[in-house]
């Protein structure tokens, strides 16, 4: 297998990602290669500095950058040579198998889809992301590929992490849920209401309603589906949320060192359970190919992760299982 990766995007690019990138060759087989996207002499000078051969990868020069705040489809059309556009090029001429990259989130998606196309029957691709909790690890698609969701839509992301949820977090039947404000049936907009009736339609969704923010975390939903505006605000706060308890904690800690000396193995534990880091990136479901997009302060040892998830999501065939459920679906038969 081989996996391309986005060297020059993210807040830490590109000596970060490529320290990933050395970490995961570590552990990667010899039948997979990593390929390295990006400036050719900037991409070698930081293998130098990583006391790494310069020929540790191949590498695809691509002179350009896109910034995390220029218009993702205006930016691919002017940066033809930047590396987002290059790796999901390489990707639609097929010299790479999964795509990674921890840039514009935007033009990540754009190129994606222009490149790489989508599933059959597959109508916008989600971003799905994992967010551990107390009772498991539980996914939420979308967070930020698409913001004017039809019906539609939220239901063929429902069917798509099912099909993750089952055959890359090894969970029999998930539960599904749809973000709303309250869970009662009669609350929602127009598009929570007519894509509630479609997942109730779909005899093979165990489809368990309503949910609010705050359940994400108790346990009881396994998948939970929105449009990606709403999604990319869930995962944002969620992510100040834990960064603010832990960083009180720790200050807390600092002015009773004794407290500190018995709970630092304790928080250490805590925080690796639930690291959004230890799962590396979000997977794009619905796009014909893998593609990982990570969070844009990803680290090395984020990328390593999402490298790794990537090679799991090809290797288990996930695609061919989302065409094939959608094939027998139901809902998509009767034309919605």
């Amino acid at each position: 297998m081989r996996i391309a990766i986005d060297a020059m995007g993210g807040d830490y690019a590109p000596a970060e990602i490529i320290a990933g990138a050395l970490e995961a060759k570590e552990v990667l087989g010899k039948e997979h290669e990593i390929v390295l996207i990006g400036d050719e002499p900037v991409i070698r000078e930081h293998l130098v500095r990583l006391n790494a051969d310069p020929d540790t990868f191949r590498i695809f020069h691509a002179p350009e950058v896109i910034g995390m705040d220029e218009p993702p489809v205006e930016a691919l059309r002017r940066k033809k040579k930047s590396s987002i556009a290059v790796m999901a090029r390489a990707a639609s001429h097929r010299q790479v198998d999964a795509v990674l990259s921890a840039g514009n989130t935007g033009a990540c998606v754009a190129a994606c889809q222009l490149r790489m196309r989508n599933l059959e029957n597959v109508i916008r691709p989600g971003i799905a992301t994992v967010f551990p909790t107390l009772g498991g690890p539980v996914i939420v698609c979308d967070v930020g590929a698409n913001i004017v969701c039809k019906p539609i839509h939220l239901y063929q992301y429902a069917v798509m992490s099912c099909v993750y949820a089952e055959e890359m977090l090894g969970i029999t039947n998930p539960r599904v849920g749809i973000m709303n404000i309250g869970e009662e049936e009669a609350k929602g907009n127009d598009l929570v209401k007519k894509t509630r009736a479609l997942l109730k339609a779909d005899p093979s969704i165990n489809f368990a309603g309503n949910l609010e923010g705050r359940d994400i975390f108790d346990g009881h939903f396994n998948v939970v589906i929105c449009e990606g505006f709403v999604g990319n605000v869930v995962l944002k706060t969620a992510e100040g949320l834990v960064n603010m308890i832990f960083r009180a904690i720790k200050d807390e800690l600092k002015s009773h060192w004794w407290l500190a000396l018995q709970f630092k193995k304790v928080m250490t534990n805590i925080y690796k359970k639930y690291d959004y880091n230890e799962y590396g990136g979000a997977l794009l479901l619905g796009v014909n190919g893998t593609a990982v997009i990570c969070h844009g302060s990803s680290k090395a040892r984020t990328i390593k992760n999402a490298i790794l998830a990537s090679r799991k999501f090809s290797t288990q065939r996930i695609n061919e299982k989302i065409v094939q459920r959608l094939s027998q679906s139901t809902v998509m038969s009767n034309g919605q």
